[in-house]
C-alpha cells in the first residue's frame, strides 16, 4: 500500500469528525441566535416541581448516597456483561462458565466487603 491511500484514509476520517462537530453546533448556534432573550427573574428562579424554591439550591448531600448509587451502578453493569453470556450460554463452552463464574465471584467479594463495612446500611 502506498502512503497515498493512508492518507485518503485519515482525510476520510478528519472530515467525518469535522463534519460531526459542525453538525452538532449548527442547532446550537441556530438556537443561540434565534432564541428569544427576555430575562427576569421568575425565569432565572431555581424550579422545584414548580412550586416556590424554598432555601438555599446548593445542598450537601450526605456520602452514603453516593455510595448507594455506586453499589447499584457495579450490579447494574454486571447485569450488562451477564445477559449476553447467557444468551449464547450453549456455544460458549467450559471456559466462558469458568470466566463468568470468576467474574461473578468477584462482585460477590465486592458485595461481601461492602456488608462488612456496613456500606448498606441506611442511618
Amino acid at each position: 500500500m502506498s502512503s497515498t491511500s493512508y492518507f485518503y484514509q485519515y482525510l476520510f476520517v478528519g472530515l467525518f469528525v469535522i463534519f460531526a462537530f459542525i453538525f452538532a453546533l449548527i442547532p446550537l448556534v441556530l438556537a443561540w441566535f434565534l432564541a428569544p432573550k427576555k430575562p427576569s427573574a421568575d425565569k432565572q428562579a431555581t424550579y422545584e416541581c414548580g412550586l416556590a424554591a424554598q432555601g438555599d439550591p446548593w445542598v450537601q448531600y450526605h456520602v452514603q448516597y453516593y455510595l448507594y448509587a455506586l453499589v447499584f451502578v457495579i450490579f447494574d453493569i454486571e447485569t450488562i456483561f451477564i445477559y449476553p453470556w447467557a444468551v449464547a450460554f450453549k456455544k460458549l463452552g467450559l471456559f466462558a462458565f469458568i470466566e463468568m463464574a470468576i467474574f461473578i465471584a468477584i462482585l460477590a467479594l465486592g458485595l461481601v466487603y461492602a456488608w462488612k463495612k456496613k456500606m448498606l446500611e441506611w442511618d
